[in-house]
Formats: C-alpha cells, sequence, structure tokens
C-alpha cells in the first residue's frame, strides 16, 4: 500500500473513532413545543380518487352501475374498484373517458361496450360518487 492510501485510510479510521464517541455530558436535543405539528390533508396533493365506499354510498354506486350496464355489478368488488378509478380519471380531465370506462369495466366474462362506457361515466358523475 502506497503512503497516500495508508493516510487516507488512517484519517477515516479517526474520523470514525471521532464521530463514535461524543460529549456525554452534553444534554439530549428535545423537540420544540412550539413546532407545528405536520398535516397531512394540506400537504397530500388530491388524487381524484374516491374513498372506498361502504353502507349506502355502495350499494347507491352498484344500483347506478347496474342501470347504466347491468353486467358490470356481476363482481361487486371489480365494479366498485372499476368505479374508483373511472373516478380517478374524470376528476383528472383524462381523454377517451367512454372508452377508458369500457375497458375499465371489462373484466373476467364481463364485456363493457365503448356506449356503456358513456352510460357509466354519465351515471357516475349524476350520483356525485366521483365528487366524494
Amino acid at each position: 500500500m502506497n503512503r497516500t492510501a495508508a493516510a487516507v485510510l488512517s484519517a477515516a479510521a479517526l474520523l470514525t473513532l471521532t464521530a463514535c464517541s461524543g460529549d456525554e455530558t452534553a444534554p439530549e436535543a428535545k423537540p420544540s413545543a412550539t413546532a407545528p405539528a405536520p398535516t397531512t390533508t394540506a400537504a397530500a396533493p388530491k388524487s381524484g380518487l374516491p374513498p372506498e365506499p361502504t353502507g349506502q354510498v355502495r350499494a347507491d354506486l352498484l344500483a347506478a352501475l347496474k342501470t347504466a350496464a347491468p353486467e358490470t355489478v356481476r363482481y361487486e368488488d371489480k365494479a366498485v374498484d372499476a368505479a374508483r378509478n373511472q373516478c380517478q380519471a374524470i376528476n383528472g380531465g383524462a381523454s377517451k373517458l367512454d372508452w377508458t370506462a369500457s375497458q375499465r369495466f371489462t373484466y373476467k366474462d364481463v364485456t363493457t361496450t365503448e356506449t356503456q362506457g358513456k352510460a357509466i361515466n354519465e351515471a357516475l358523475k349524476k350520483s356525485g360518487f366521483c365528487t366524494t
């Protein structure tokens, strides 16, 4: 090993040892009582994704979807997830919403047309689900 490398290693070892030893008489830092508590609602951007619906809100959503495209509610959990994601697209100003709905609400043995996708979008907007 050359002298430069040995000097660098020695300096690194010395810094490591000094960093580990601390002044044991120094008081521990305490959090300030006047510091504002962080808030998640003000700092987090709104995603446009409605919360998971329960109870009557879920029942109303499924009824609205069934009216728009009856087969889409055959698998209720999938329909609810698709509705939440479609709301995010609607709220985000996405393009091709009717096509997107037709794709999003097509699963397993359920096929949704673009015309039904348009009806789903109208039902989601009219029901107010996408604004919750």
